[in-house]
Formats: C-alpha cells, structure tokens, sequence
C-alpha cells in the first residue's frame, strides 16, 4: 500500500475498535450527545472505506469488523425493553379500535396481553440492564393509552350494559326516552385523568421501585374481567353486581382515587427467591392462583380487594 494510501494512526481499526469498547462501557446519560454521535459516524464509514482500499483483509481490519457488530448487538439491546413497551402501546389501541367496533371482548383481551409486555418491556430492562429515561417515559406513555384511555371506553360500555342491557343504539334512545341515567358514562373519564396523574407520580417519585397508589394495570385488570364475566358467566352474583350501574359508579370512583392515594401497594417485583423477604409477595401469589382456579374471571375484582388488603397490611406493618 503507497503513502497516500496510509492511514492516519488515530484511524487504525484498532484504535476504532477501542473506541467502540469504551462507548460500549458508557451509558447514553454519561456520553456527550456529540461525541457519541462522531464516534458511531466513524465506526460505521472508516472501517468501510479502508476494505475498499484494501485488496486484502487483514487481523487488524477483521478485529475491527467484529468490534463494529458487537457494537451493533450492544446498541440494539438498549432497545429491546422499548419494543416490548411500544408492543403494549400497539395492544392498546388496537383495544380502542375493538371497543369502537363493538368487539367489547377481544379489547379487554388485547389489554390483558398489553399488561403482560407491560410486565415484559421492565424485567427484560432489569435483565439486560437497559434502563433509561427514553424507556422510562415511554412506559408510563403506554401504560396511559394501554390502562387508562382503553378501559375508559370498555367501562363506558359496561355502562351502557348496567342500564338496559343493550347495545349503544338502544342506548341512545333511552337517553331520549329518559329511561336512563345518561350522564353516569361521563364517569368513566375519570379512569385516564387519574391515570395519568398517577403514572405522573411515580415518574417524578424517587424511590420509584415502590409502588404507591393502585397501579394503573391492575386498575386495568378490573375493567376487563367484567366483559369477559359477562361473556362466560353471566349468572354469576359478583358479574349481576357490578352490572347495577349505582354499584358500578361508586366503584370507579373509588379505584379512581385509590390510584393517587398515599398508600403503598404491594410490589410483586422478586429481588430474590428466598421466603423470608418475600412471604407476602408468595401468598398474595397463591391465593390469587386458587381464586382465578375457583371463580375463573369474576376472582378478578377479588383479588384487587385482595391486593389492596395486602398493602395495607404491610404499610401497618412497617
């Protein structure tokens, strides 16, 4: 290779693969906009450029070819955890459109999946130590569209349910025929208002791996067992209980507020296995497996009353 041809010392692949090293050990937080930004720029066009040159590929030039995949496989897995989070943002519109459409029970399903990426997007964060502000905000996003404006409607609908019994259509015209209650729907705004209040909390709280307040999925848990007890068990007592819509309106009420309360609810994250620190986490867990095996959907509102008990036992507690 001629003079002109030579490399300057600071753009040998080694010195680039360094570089990409030391940018792998940094977060975005401790990188300078800047400098992150020039430092990928020249692991993606230098490298590129000299095997170009190059007739041959030398120790050097394949060290760096395996740094720049590396640093690739380290780029995107900071973003995993935001994939699983934009999937649950996905679910819950997707449950919007459902609740438009009439198709009341597949949207409290595409909730009920969004609470499980919901659940993904922070235990893939905490496993590939991915956490970020991006993520952070992002989730709290999501969880307000997925938790909070999707059940608003599936509770709008429940409704309309508890006071004739029939689709929106007919609906209207008891609203004319003042047959009904018509302005008891309009509550059901108070799930995302307060929603978004809570999840503003916990996003400006310090000691954010606590929860307080009742968490906004399980809030959202509550609102679609109902279609899914009125799909399958409609006879039920609980299911005909929350259909009366006197019942059903002191109940978002209170859910509503109890999302932005100073109590600390029970977290279900597990630090460690063991049973000493994690004895309520363990029985909480059991008995929730024994009332969904005995009461199938309508253990749902159970097991919030539940939840919520358990808090308060360990506030008392400690």
């Amino acid at each position: 290779m001629n003079s002109k041809s030579k490399r300057p010392k600071k753009h040998t692949p080694k010195y680039v693969a360094l570089k990409l090293y030391c940018q792998s050990q940094k977060t975005t937080e401790q990188m300078p906009q800047k400098e992150e930004k020039e430092t990928h720029k020249e692991a993606m066009t230098k490298p590129i450029k000299w095997m170009k040159k190059d007739k041959e590929v030398n120790d050097e030039t394949s060290f760096c070819i395996i740094a720049l995949q590396i640093s690739h496989l380290l780029t995107f897995k900071r973003h995993i955890p935001n994939l699983f989070t934009l999937t649950n943002l996905l679910l819950g519109l997707v449950a919007i459109g459902l609740t438009f459409s009439g198709f009341i029970v597949l949207a409290s399903y595409c909730i009920l999946l969004a609470s499980l990426f919901d659940f993904l997007d922070g235990f893939m964060a905490r496993i590939l130590k991915a956490n970020s502000e991006l993520g952070k905000q992002l989730d709290s996003l999501a969880d307000l569209v997925s938790f909070g404006v999707a059940p608003s409607f599936i509770a709008c609908q429940i409704f309309v349910w508890a006071g004739d019994e029939q689709l929106i259509s007919n609906y209207l015209q008891d609203v004319v025929n003042k047959k009904t209650t018509y302005f008891l729907p309009f509550i059901a705004l108070l799930i995302p208002l307060f929603s978004a209040l809570r999840l503003a909390l916990f996003n400006i709280n310090e000691n954010s791996t606590s929860f307080v307040g009742l968490p906004t999925p399980a809030n959202a848990l509550f609102y679609i067992s109902i279609p899914l007890a009125v799909a399958y068990q409609n006879d039920h007592l609980i299911t005909q209980l929350l259909l009366q819509q006197e019942v059903f309106s002191v109940v978002v009420i209170l859910l509503s507020g109890l999302m932005i309360a100073k109590l600390e609810c029970l977290s279900l994250k597990l630090t460690s296995y063991d049973w000493s620190s994690n004895q309520s986490r363990y029985i909480f867990m059991l008995m929730c497996l024994l009332l969904i095996l005995i009461f199938h959907f309508v253990a749902v509102p159970i097991i919030i009353l539940l939840y919520l008990l358990f808090s308060l036992f360990n506030t008392i507690k400690k």
